[in-house]
């Protein structure tokens, strides 16, 4: 009895260590023991930055596998890509190394890619991108460290007093103290010129604080709008005008496009000139009239004769009156 009691106890143990083993087994390889299996792909990166075997693939945080190994390439590395049953990876996917959190394990991240193209198939290659990693980051914040600490040296040094002229600070206490005076004076000088505005005093204060004059210079600029406007007017008639005059239309337009009348006109100044040259030289009647003197002193000897004719008369009748003044004239 002792020794069947004994016998069922080895084996509970027995079976036991079977389902522990079993178990850790599971847990090891991802629960994957009795799972129909999946696919494979290939990444290839310049540098896996920390990635190893196990280490989950994850598409939008979701884990859809995990890398089963890693291996030297050439002059590259490449993670063999373990994607579980089911799980469709566009073509155009992309994968890279991710960190979980700053001081958490990384992962592969893959994209969704464009719904509808082709998919990858067990063997293929996807495409990856670099990421940075953190100990660049770091690296480069050392950097820039080092270069912020020689701006402060350098800023610390024109800040001292050990130059010929002193620091910055310096040169300002010394340029405020040099021109106190006239800072206090300008400042003065501002302040007396806020308030005459505030109390509409000159030109600028009535504009601001009183609103007839205000309105005053709205309705001037309203007048000077429209005086412009009439200006434009004006000058669109005077185009107009141009234009037709140089379309020969009008009188003006005839006298200077139309080549009849304008030779119609330098004919008449033609003539007028030679009627006037023959009246200053005394030709013809009109001439002998205005150039001749004599034909005006035989007028003037011809009315004193009618005058002395008329005073001889007297009382003697009008007929004969005719005829002693036709006798006198001829």
């Amino acid at each position: 009895m002792n020794n069947k009691s004994q016998s069922i106890r080895v084996g509970l143990f027995f079976l036991l260590g079977l389902a522990l083993a079993w178990i850790t087994f599971e847990s090891l390889n991802g629960g994957r023991l009795f799972k129909k299996p999946g696919y494979t792909l290939v990444a290839g990166f310049a540098n896996l930055k920390g990635l190893k075997s196990g280490d989950e693939i994850r598409m939008a945080g979701v884990k859809v596998g995990a890398v089963q190994l890693t291996r030297l390439a050439g002059h590259r590395v490449e993670a063999l890509l373990a994607i579980e049953p089911g799980v469709k990876i566009p073509s155009d996917a992309v994968a890279s190394v991710e960190q979980s959190s700053l001081l958490g394990s990384n992962y592969l991240g893959v994209t969704f890619g464009t719904p509808g193209v082709e998919l990858l198939k067990d063997g293929d290659e996807i495409s990856t991108k670099a990421t940075v990693d953190m100990s660049e980051v770091i690296s480069q914040l050392g950097n820039l460290g080092s270069k912020l600490e020689q701006v402060v040296g350098e800023i610390g040094k024109s800040m001292g007093a050990g130059s010929d002229g002193g620091g910055i600070f310096q040169r300002l206490d010394k340029l405020v103290t040099d021109n106190g005076p006239k800072l206090t004076a300008t400042i003065s000088n501002l302040q007396d010129i806020t308030a005459k505005i505030k109390t509409s005093e000159g030109t600028l204060g009535k504009l601001i604080n009183e609103p007839k004059l205000h309105d005053d210079l709205l309705a001037s600029v309203t007048e000077i709008k429209a005086a412009a406007a009439d200006a434009r007017t004006f000058m669109g008639d005077a185009k107009h005008i141009v234009a037709d005059v140089k379309a020969g239309k009008g009188t003006l337009g005839l006298l200077l496009y139309d080549e009849p009348t304008s030779q119609s006109l330098k004919v008449s100044l033609n003539n007028l000139r030679e009627v006037s040259a023959k009246l200053n030289s005394g030709q013809g009647t009109i001439g002998k009239l205005i150039a001749d003197d004599s034909l005006y002193l035989s007028l003037q000897t011809t009315m004193k004769k009618a005058d002395r004719a008329l005073d001889g008369l007297g009382d003697q009748g009008p007929i004969t009156a005719v005829g002693v003044v036709a006798g006198a004239l001829f």
